[in-house]
């Protein structure tokens, strides 16, 4: 068994899903692995059922009927992990933007230093990001300024996807209540658990944008996260309270 379950949405990631996986499971920490799979038209569903017979008890899958948002794909893995006891849980990308050693680091942040999230940081240290053109560089640290001046919120990375929950943080934090499904989902799950007095610990990291497979980056996601700040600023933390 172990303390640590990682979770990751899929939605037609073929060319990375088994070399994902495979990494996952040759990292000297005992992670679990649960993939939140959005009946992918391509075929990742049945690449990952096919590796589960070889990683039985460590590599689960939960299917959903369509393309169904990032948001509530974390919301359905935070549920079952939390139905199975796991104390540390991971969000993280497919796509290798989100290096799979650096899930040793945030664990360490939370199991050894005591954080209660720890949040890899593209911009706690300069700017670390490598492959993206300067125009989407400038757009993310942008967005991220703009949510710090918003909501005053005292993280460098506010839109990043590559985190560590202590399993407390998301039962006391009403999942049903959550609100964004895109990627102002991230936006406010970070100033949920700092309203609610949680420790915030952000570990630096390099991000590499995707070399294979499509991003899923689109106007749509960008302009819900920036009139999702102002909602936010002004929203009733009460509800997001068991």
């Amino acid at each position: 068994m172990s303390d640590s379950l990682v979770i990751i949405p899929t939605y037609n990631e073929k060319e990375n899903i088994e070399k994902m996986i495979r990494k996952v499971f040759l990292l000297t920490k005992n992670f679990h692995l649960l993939v939140v799979e959005d009946n992918s038209p391509d075929g990742t569903g049945a690449i990952i059922k096919s590796l589960m017979p070889e990683f039985e008890g460590k590599l689960f899958i939960l299917e959903r009927k369509g393309k169904l948002g990032l948001g509530t794909a974390y919301i359905e893995g935070f549920k079952w992990a939390l139905t199975k006891g796991y104390e540390y849980i991971f969000e993280m990308d497919c796509d290798f933007s989100h290096n799979p050693e650096d899930l040793v680091r945030l664990y360490n942040a939370c199991a050894l230093v005591g954080a209660d999230m720890a949040i890899g940081s593209r911009y706690i240290k300069g700017v670390n990001v490598v492959n993206w053109p300067m125009g989407r560089v400038l757009m993310s640290y942008g967005a991220s300024m703009y949510v710090r001046f918003i909501l005053g919120m005292p993280v460098a990375d506010t839109t990043a996807g590559f985190k560590c929950y202590r399993a407390k943080v998301l039962r006391t934090i009403n999942l049903d209540a959550v609100k964004f499904m895109g990627y102002a989902f991230q936006i406010e799950m970070k100033y949920t658990t700092w309203k609610l007095g949680f420790k915030i610990t952000e570990v630096p990291i390099i991000f590499t944008d995707r070399t294979e497979g499509t991003s899923k980056m689109s106007s749509k996601i960008f302009k819900e996260a920036f009139l999702g700040v102002l909602s936010l600023r002004f929203k009733n933390i009460k509800p997001l309270i068991n």
